[in-house]
């Protein structure tokens, strides 16, 4: 196997990984959403595995980026370039 075939495959394992962790921060949202949360969790272990998947979600966005999350993070650089008034939680 060649080194860009290797390269490739593991790529693609991150983002699936990074799609899984994904689903499971979109289900502890609907979970909060919904109030359906109180069926299965006490509120602090909720909130502590909630925070958790935020956080899980949040760093496999950096370990494997998507072509489309470059080009948005570019266009927001380029909106607050032209738009310099434009406050932001930034």
């Amino acid at each position: 196997m060649t080194e860009w075939q290797a390269a490739r495959r593991i790529a693609g394992t991150a983002q699936k990984w990074r799609d899984l962790v994904n689903q499971r921060r979109a289900h502890f949202l609907e979970l909060h959403k919904t109030g359906r949360w109180k069926r299965y969790y006490a509120e602090g272990q909720f909130l502590l595995l909630m925070r958790e998947a935020l956080a899980l979600a949040k760093a496999w966005s950096v370990i494997a980026p998507r072509p489309q999350d470059d080009n948005e993070a570019a266009s927001g650089q380029a909106d607050r370039v032209a738009n310099p008034q434009r406050r932001t939680a930034l």
